[in-house]
């Protein structure tokens, strides 16, 4: 007998506006980027999401955008799919990150990763900011408790092997409150994904215990054959914590073409330039689904049923537009149908949301 199939809760869909894409493609500069974040608001995605890195793959500053995209939209949710927090000091992030919030009125979430090290140009971008890569870990995992703290109370006292805080806070006792975001605190959602490369459980769980404690939610990418491997991660999850109200986010690299051997051609040669040097690591298939708008539709209700909750979509084509405005006309309308046709229960991914529609 077959099982029956699980009812799909509320589902998220977001687009990464790629602000890499902006230095690579001739004909899509800084300002087609925030205008394309317009016309996604109006096409019916629910939120905006830009990436990070410093020299390995130059772009424009994440937080500056989100800043300028804060201006120019209206209601979807701005955030960062990933920012790597280690380079940054967590008391500056903690000003940067409360300050958006606020010019947002309280729509941002944090994406945080540590950065991996397999290329050699990541560890340059720890060593230009002085700081040895391998101690990332630690260095992230204590500047997130930071920067909650901030977020949450305007002050912090920290005592740690890589930062010694003793009650800095927002406010020399003129101003009648500390700086503080509109969502106290704002989500933060931890990268995950201990599956890439060579998987071990000792990996994997260290990595849940991380996201447990640190995250309002798990951001993850790079496995997009395997939904078993989601729902494998979300029982480890649900061992250490309630996952009632906590998102799960999944960033997928999506080829639209007529056939599938057109989206896979335009894939290749979007992965080669946009990770070189990297785009070997992870296989054509994990990146994420290509094809016809049909093949991308199952994919994501295959996510959807493994329990991704929001999906952040990038396009593996130098023409981002076309294939923003091909997604929006044939797959995002049969997405959100699933959506409506599903369980609307609060299971996971409603935690954004809420705190949005609370600090409003």
């Amino acid at each position: 007998m077959t099982a029956p199939a699980k009812k799909r809760g509320a589902v998220h869909v977001g687009l990464n506006l790629n602000n890499r894409e902006a230095l690579i493609a001739p004909e899509y500069g800084a300002r087609d980027l925030l205008e394309l974040g317009e016309r996604a608001e109006g096409a019916g995605f629910d939120s905006l999401w830009v990436g990070d890195s410093l020299v390995a793959r130059p772009r424009y500053e994440p937080l500056v955008l989100l800043a300028a995209l804060a201006e120019r939209t209206r209601s979807v949710t701005l955030g960062t799919a990933c920012l790597v927090t280690t380079l940054r000091n967590p008391v500056q992030l903690a000003q940067v990150w409360a300050t958006l919030d606020v010019v947002s009125n309280g729509r941002t979430v944090l994406g945080a990763c540590p950065g991996n090290v397999v290329e050699d140009a990541v560890k340059e971008e720890f060593a230009i900011v002085g700081l040895d890569h391998r101690r990332r870990m630690r260095v992230f995992e204590e500047g997130l408790r930071i920067v909650r703290s901030l977020l949450t109370d305007g002050r912090v006292t920290h005592r740690g092997t890589e930062f010694d805080l003793d009650d800095v806070g927002f406010t020399t006792g003129t101003e009648p409150r500390p700086l503080l975001p509109v969502q106290t605190p704002p989500p933060i959602w931890v990268v995950a994904n201990p599956s890439i490369g060579a998987p071990e459980p000792k990996r994997a769980a260290r990595a849940a215990a991380r996201v447990a404690e640190l995250g309002d939610g798990w951001l993850t990418c790079c496995r997009a054959s395997r939904p078993e491997e989601v729902a494998t991660f979300l029982r480890m999850l649900g061992e250490l914590r309630s996952l009632d109200g906590f998102d799960v986010a999944y960033q997928v690299t999506i080829g639209l073409a007529d056939t599938k051997a057109d989206a896979l051609a335009e894939q290749r040669r979007y992965i080669d330039a946009y990770y070189p040097g990297f785009s070997d690591a992870v296989g054509l298939d994990d990146w994420g689904p290509t094809g016809a708008p049909d093949d991308v539709i199952r994919w994501f209700r295959d996510f959807s049923d493994a329990g991704v909750s929001s999906f952040i979509c990038r396009f593996a084509a130098l023409d981002q537009p076309g294939q923003v405005e091909r997604f929006a006309a044939e797959v995002l309308p049969a997405v959100q149908r699933d959506e409506a046709a599903g369980s609307r229960a609060p299971a996971v991914g409603t935690a954004a949301t809420t705190r949005r529609e609370e600090a409003r």
